[in-house]
């Protein structure tokens, strides 16, 4: 088929039928999730045709020169295309379809073609998932991890996903972090504690992620949170978003969960219930039991890491944006808690 798209405009209904081997006709085209994730653009594209979905979701670089620099580094849209190539067929919970998949590793041109989950019920990751969502969430997330469980050093080695322990995190954050948190502080307020525990932050940042790479790993979600999660009409989850998929502990993509998609209240009222109901889907599913004690060490680590998403996300975002603002201020605010209720500063 013909070349990588650089643009959206470039996106046809000719490359189109080509890509997915669908009879489209006539396509028309909307940008969706702005404000919501700053790695990638992302499209809705409407088709007319014969035997063809009514959708699909496309899915190009960002628009960002800064976010497509981090995310080239960081082989983000490498990892999403080999996650729809080759690992897509053993998700345990419902990610989409995929009718293409393609990137240059050269030049980091990417694109993904996939089903649109729009028509399930989505959350507005600002307004806070409830508990009941929170408890199916978490069911979804043990099965995941439990699936590659011990299996995802291997991921590792092939350049299927990156070790939270790889040296291209550590050499990568302080940069992109300290940028990020020079914008942040400038544009938004930024609670006292987590000023004092951002000032520290890069110094303790490889030894967490050192912490989070130990025995046993798994494949991690690494952008598990309300705007990459959908329901289905039985309550079970879906989720989309594989850019960050890792080799690292299980803990981590709980951490970021619980800490950046509840409020605070409700946060500090089921924190400790929803870990729990997490460990309880992995022991069902078979990890072994040995491989279970320290996990909430593991929790609280990664709750300290993951200031990072707030602070290098900003980096891309614009402060006259309503939406990406409310985002930012509002994952302020969850960490916030997390640092007073977790004591995170303890870890630094």
């Amino acid at each position: 088929m013909g070349e990588i798209p650089a643009t959206i405009g470039d996106v046809t209904a000719g490359w189109l039928s080509d890509a997915t081997g669908l009879e489209i006709l006539d396509i028309a085209i909307e940008q969706i999730g702005v404000g919501v994730g700053v790695s990638s653009a992302v499209y809705r594209v409407h088709l007319t045709g014969t035997g063809c979905p009514a959708s699909l979701v496309v899915k190009l670089p960002a628009l960002d020169d800064a976010a497509v620099f981090t995310s080239t580094v960081l082989r983000m849209y490498q990892r999403e295309a080999g996650f729809f190539t080759e690992l897509v067929d053993l998700a345990p919970i419902r990610v989409p379809g995929c009718h293409h998949a393609s990137v240059d590793h050269e030049t980091s041109q990417f694109v993904l073609v996939m089903e649109d989950l729009g028509g399930l019920r989505g959350i507005d990751q600002i307004g806070g998932m409830s508990i009941a969502d929170a408890e199916r969430a978490v069911d979804g997330l043990a099965r995941w991890h439990a699936t590659w469980w011990r299996q995802a050093d291997g991921f590792a080695e092939t350049g299927l996903t990156v070790s939270l322990g790889d040296e291209i995190y550590k050499a990568v954050l302080p940069l992109v972090f300290a940028e990020g948190w020079e914008k942040l502080g400038a544009e938004l307020e930024v609670p006292a504690s987590i000023q004092a525990v951002g000032v520290r932050w890069v110094d303790a940042m490889p030894r967490l992620l050192d912490r989070l790479a130990e025995d046993p790993t798994t494949m991690i979600h690494g952008d598990f949170r309300a705007d990459n999660l959908f329901f289905e009409p039985d309550g079970s989850v879906a989720a989309v978003d594989f850019q960050l998929i890792g080799t690292g502990h299980g803990a981590y993509d709980l951490a970021y969960f619980i800490t950046q998609s509840i409020d605070p209240g409700e946060a500090s009222a089921h924190e400790r219930a929803l870990f729990d109901r997490w460990i309880a889907g992995l022991r069902a599913a078979g990890v072994p039991e040995g491989d279970l004690p320290g996990c909430w060490e593991r929790y609280r680590v990664a709750a300290l890491f993951c200031l990072v998403y707030p602070v290098v996300a900003w980096r891309g975002m614009d402060a006259a944006d309503p939406r990406q603002r409310d985002l930012a201020t509002t994952m302020l605010e969850r960490f916030d808690r997390a640092v007073a209720e977790l004591d995170l500063a303890s870890l630094l």
